[in-house]
């Protein structure tokens, strides 16, 4: 009887509504975000800004997103970045020190990967928002190339 009344609470009352509710979800999620974020000390505030710095070098996004496609060594990372080795490893020390990359002995060689995944989903909301401020100017732009348009009377 009380899957039976679960069925019918589902179908009647929270599917036709799953959106209202997972957009409060979302609110929710946000509101916490930015109430926590305004709580942090300025020496937590200090660790948010050297973790943002560390992405802030585009060799390391680059060793960040051949790691994504799995665990590689020095050697591999090179070959599909680009970078010299010296240049790799330092990248690589930096990111093992902030936690994003762990090192992985295997052998002779050590293997490099992704200690924390999070740092995609931080990548996609960027992406996502310089994304749509580009979409935002390219419209305005667009705009101003139909008022530079002489009339046609």
């Amino acid at each position: 009887m009380l899957a039976a009344q679960l069925l019918v609470l589902n179908l009647l009352i929270i599917q036709p509504y799953s959106n209202i509710i997972s957009q409060i979800a979302i609110d929710r999620q946000s509101f916490v975000r930015v109430y926590f974020m305004s709580q942090l000390s300025a020496s937590a505030l200090a660790q948010v800004a050297d973790y943002f710095k560390v992405l802030s070098e585009l060799s390391r996004l680059q060793v960040l997103c051949e790691l994504r496609a799995g665990t590689k060594n020095v050697s591999e990372i090179m070959d599909a970045t680009g970078l010299g080795q010296a240049n790799v490893s330092k990248h690589l020390k930096v990111l093992a020190q902030a936690g994003m990359v762990k090192r992985q002995p295997y052998g002779v060689s050590v293997y490099y990967e992704i200690a924390d995944p999070t740092i995609f989903d931080l990548c996609e909301l960027v992406c996502q928002g310089l994304e749509a401020r580009l979409q935002e100017q390219s419209q305005q732009l667009q705009q101003l190339e139909i008022l530079r348009q002489p009339s046609s009377h």
